[in-house]
């Protein structure tokens, strides 16, 4: 019989509460649902396995990476369809979910014709043993999260994926982060505005010395110093990162300015600096740490210094006790990885002592920058198997597609917040201009 396609769409409808708005194919061949779209491919009953074992996101990832299930047409357009049903419960932010939004498994055993549903999956799936996770998911290492150890594991497992890989995806300049677009410009040219977005920020001079927390491979650190004749110290817990970052400062010349170190932020010991740029690195620290990891940047400037911290940020919960960190997201691309409400962020800055001064949201270039991204690694998608696997280029595609929509939707924010440590016991005089933006019509 050729009947798998339709016994899953069926399944899935009832589970769901909702019609499927793709197409599925199934490893017997048979389709079933909308006929015009991307179709959602499960090659055996081992992705049906998985998402058994681990219902929901996880069990979705592990089926994706392993290749188990596959997307045929356009992933934004699949991902635009499904979101809705399975990562957004028909909400938006602050809204609780409508009626017919399964509340997990117990909800989902209440109903008969649910119970009958998941019986229906079991006999596709014939469910034993259960599949083991594919090799790209992240090992856990014991202990409590963002200790040293843990962090640089967590470090190591996301950017020590070799540098050749992200030269692929991120192209000459090297920067992972959200770039600073203008209309009908480049990802390098929005990435060189970024860079010097900050640096303008923090008002560089040459002379100053500027700390760039989580330097990655350099390119912030050389801008600075290329561009505003700064001494930078950059830091990173990625011995690839900065193996390459210390090349590029060689073949540029630049080695009597700028120092590449594989050092946790928080035995940072030579200040005072008179800058700080903390440019996507934030999101490793953990909530439980950052009030911590701001009063470290703070110690580390001089009185009147200024802090530049460019952050993802996520929709506030109605309930912040009931956060999770997304289950894909921690297995397979920053393991530890946490997100918080950009007030909770500021907050933070400020109860460390920092005189908040700018917060600029840059939402739709970070959706702009990782539709860029995802381009690149399609065009160089065979070299990018190569250099790692397909597993893992698998997880890099999902990651940024679904991330483009999450700030689209607005879902996801990014932000770049100015803070200044204002003088100690005198005059608090932030040193900014009274007029520090310029505002088009």
């Amino acid at each position: 019989m050729t009947d798998a396609a339709p016994r899953l769409v069926a399944v899935a409808e009832t589970l769901l509460g909702a019609p499927l708005p793709v197409r599925v194919r199934a490893w017997d061949g048979s389709e079933a649902g909308p006929p015009a779209g991307p179709v959602l491919v499960f090659h055996s009953r081992r992705a049906l396995r998985r998402l058994l074992w681990k219902p929901g996101e996880l069990g979705l990832a592990r089926a994706w990476v392993s290749g188990d299930m596959t997307v045929e047409g356009d992933l934004f357009a699949l991902l635009e369809r499904v979101a809705p049903l399975l990562w957004e419960s028909g909400r938006r932010p602050g809204e609780e979910p409508p009626p017919q939004a399964p509340q997990g498994l117990r909800a989902l055993l209440r109903d008969p014709a649910r119970r009958t549903a998941l019986r229906d999956l079991v006999g596709l799936a014939r469910p034993w043993p259960a599949p083991a996770p594919p090799p790209e998911e992240a090992q856990r290492r014991g202990g409590p999260r963002h200790t040293k150890g843990r962090d640089r594991a967590a470090i190591s497992h996301h950017y020590d994926v070799g540098n050749e890989f992200y030269a692929h995806v991120l192209g000459p300049s090297m920067v992972y982060s959200c770039a600073y677009w203008s209309p009908g410009g480049t990802l390098e040219e929005a990435q060189h505005d970024k860079l010097d977005l900050v640096c303008r920020k923090l008002a560089l001079s040459p002379g100053d010395r500027l700390l760039d927390v989580g330097c990655g491979w350099g390119s912030m650190a050389l801008h600075a110093a290329r561009a505003y004749g700064v001494r930078v110290t950059g830091i990173t817990l990625s011995r690839e990162q900065a193996a390459y970052a210390r090349k590029r400062v060689a073949e540029e010349g630049l080695a009597d300015l700028v120092e590449i170190r594989v050092q946790d932020y928080r035995d940072v010991k030579d200040g005072p600096y008179d800058a700080i740029s903390s440019i996507g690195m934030a999101e490793h620290v953990g909530s439980e740490r950052y009030r911590a990891y701001a009063q470290t940047l703070h110690a580390l400037l001089r009185p009147g210094g200024r802090l530049l911290n460019h952050q993802i940020a996520r929709r506030p919960e109605p309930d912040e006790e009931a956060y999770r960190i997304d289950e894909f997201i921690d297995a397979y691309v920053f393991p530890d990885g946490e997100l918080s409400p950009l007030g909770t962020t500021v907050g933070e800055l400020e109860r460390a002592g920092f005189e908040v001064r700018d917060v600029e949201a840059l939402r739709e270039h970070y959706a702009l920058t990782l539709r860029a991204w995802v381009a690149r690694l399609e065009k160089h998608w065979d070299e990018a198997v190569r250099l790692t696997s397909v597993g893992r280029s698998r997880v890099w595609l999902l990651y940024m597609a679904a991330s483009a929509l999450g700030f689209e939707r607005n879902r996801l924010g990014v932000n770049q917040v100015l803070a200044v440590r204002t003088d100690d016991g005198g005059p608090a005089d932030s040193g900014m201009p009274l007029r520090a933006r310029q505002w088009s019509a």
